[in-house]
């Protein structure tokens, strides 16, 4: 539900995770119950669904669409549900978006596809995002993130996506507070409506400084209070609160994202969702395999550290 206030896309956006049965099927009641548990959250606005941390490009059509619809049942009248939209073919990403509007998303956020670390020129980029745009008739959410060694969208082209009617916001995700800086300015300057929204969940603290409508987080699965204070404190002007906050989110977020392969975040994050008791099964789609006996040791303290382990026995 978009709400009807001035500005409705700003805020902090928790990017949710799929949980799967033992046979590999989505564990519906479990996902809902996922869902359900940010919508009494204060300062939580909405909902990421199908983005990375949802492993997206691991679900099938059908799986995506049902996601959302998972989705809008569970708290669709209390957040602003936002699907990812990952595809390599224009066509196929314009099929998802429509299935992503008729499932209940009130936003899509379209993914750059993967093949674009190849090359991509403005052009192509523009027609992805507009066939999109068509298809689905709801506000698009832009995410600049890295595809291969370099950003998915050059200044140029990123100006003139913003600039597209339909666009409401970025995820950026540059994973860099200097290259964060310079893309909110060239946003701020070319179409200062568009919310710009710090996603790096390693550098929040200096990114929200910076300055930032919000983000779209996958830290915020397991850590969805301490965000909310650390974005409220940064705005209110009350540094040594914020630091207070970063000193405890900081080594979980290193230890989910800041360690190589960073493919692996995901499977951070799950696992860490079975190390709190939270979920039976916290295992990732294949071919993303279970974490090694190291790795879970290394959750674990981080878990222990942030203040998180303390009720798990």
């Amino acid at each position: 539900m978009i709400p009807s206030y001035e500005n409705p896309f700003h805020g902090i956006y928790v990017a949710t995770l799929t949980p799967f049965l033992s046979d590999g099927r989505i564990d519906e009641p479990l996902l809902a119950a996922h869902f359900r548990s940010y919508a009494e959250i204060p300062g939580i606005v909405g909902l990421l669904c199908n983005g990375h941390a949802g492993e997206n490009f691991l679900l099938s059509r059908e799986e995506r669409r049902r996601v959302v619809e998972i989705a809008a049942g569970a708290v669709g009248d209390r957040l602003i549900i936002v699907s990812g939209v990952v595809a390599e073919a224009t066509e196929e990403a314009a099929l998802h978006a429509h299935d992503a509007r008729d499932a209940g998303a009130d936003s899509v956020l379209v993914f750059p596809p993967f093949s674009w670390a190849l090359s991509q020129g403005r052009q192509m980029a523009v027609t992805h995002h507009r066939a999109v745009a068509g298809a689905c008739g709801l506000p698009l959410m832009l995410y600049q993130a890295p595809v291969s060694s370099a950003m998915a969208y050059r200044p140029e082209v990123l100006e003139e996506l913003v600039q597209m009617s339909d666009v409401v916001a970025i995820k950026e995700g540059s994973w860099e507070s200097n290259r964060y800086e310079q893309n909110r300015r060239l946003v701020q300057k070319a179409a200062p409506h568009v919310a710009v929204m710090a996603s790096g969940d390693e550098h929040m603290l200096s990114c929200f400084v910076l300055g930032s409508e919000g983000s779209l987080v996958s830290l915020a699965v397991l850590m969805p209070r301490e965000i909310v204070a650390l974005d409220r404190a940064v705005r209110e002007g009350d540094l040594a609160s914020a630091r207070t906050e970063h000193a405890r989110i900081q080594p979980l977020a290193n230890a989910i994202y800041g360690r190589a392969p960073a493919g692996l975040a995901t499977a951070r994050l799950k696992a860490c969702m079975g190390l709190l008791g939270l979920w039976p099964n916290p295992a990732p789609r294949a071919p993303v395999t279970a974490l090694p006996a190291d790795e879970i040791a290394l959750l674990r303290a981080a878990l222990a550290a942030a203040g998180l382990m303390k009720d798990v026995a």
